[in-house]
Formats: C-alpha cells, structure tokens, sequence
C-alpha cells in the first residue's frame, strides 16, 4: 500500500467513527432518554421536553431503523478500525505521533459509540421486554 492509500483510509475511518458516534447519540436521544425520564418517575420532565423537542416523538417511531442504522455503522467503523490497526505510522517522528494519538482517538470515539448504542439497546428493548414478562407473571 501507498501512504496516500494509508492516509485515505485512516480518514475513511475517522469519518466512519464520527458517523457511528452520531447514529449512537441518536439511539439516545429516540429511545434511552424518554425510557430513562420515565423510568426515574421525572415524567413531567419527559413532556416538558417533548413540548420543546417535539421531534422527539417522531424518531421515537423510527426507533428501529435508527437502530439497525447504528448497528451498521458500528459494524463497518469496527471492521475499518481492525484493518487500520495493523497499517504503518510515518518514519518522521512527529508524524508518528500523530498517528498513534488519531488510532487512539479513533479508537476511543468508537468504544464510547458503542456504549452509547448499548445504552439504547438497553432501554429501548431489553429493559421493556423484561418488563412486560414481569407484569405479564405477576398479573
């Protein structure tokens, strides 16, 4: 590989991992947010910020797309991270720095991602399942 091919690719992953950042940010925001407000009884705080945000309701109802968006987008930021992991830094010193401290921060952008994504799974359809199963037994 070139180093013009190498720089591109680690770009492509720096762009990948801001985009997986913000389909993970956005699981938040439709699913985990309300879920959480609700589930700490602060259910006048989750209408007061429906009646500001009221496109709150709207990614509310794509709530899976948005997901499966942000699954694929992690998928493809960590399938690009385990191939640049292996791709040679520059011989300039500073440079090499450079590429060590972007791998890291690229890295650290996609674990934070998915544990933002975690997050919504978690209050979007793990925590609800569980719920309805328990109500479901003991009624």
């Amino acid at each position: 590989m070139t180093l013009s091919k190498n720089t591109q690719i680690i770009k492509s992953n720096k762009l990948v991992n801001y985009l997986a950042l913000f389909t993970s940010t956005g699981t938040i925001f439709c699913c985990a947010l309300p879920a959480l407000l609700v589930s700490i009884g602060a259910g006048a705080a989750l209408s007061s910020l429906i009646s500001v945000f009221p496109q709150l309701v709207i990614l509310s109802v794509y709530k899976i797309p948005i997901f499966i968006g942000a699954f694929i987008m992690l998928i493809i930021s960590g399938v690009i991270q385990y191939l640049a992991r292996s791709l040679p830094c520059p011989a300039d010193k500073k440079l090499a720095d450079a590429c060590a401290k972007s791998r890291r921060i690229s890295l650290i952008i996609y674990f934070v991602s998915l544990g933002i994504f975690i997050i919504g799974i978690l209050f979007a359809f793990i925590l609800p399942f569980f719920i309805n199963l328990f109500e479901t037994y003991v009624s």
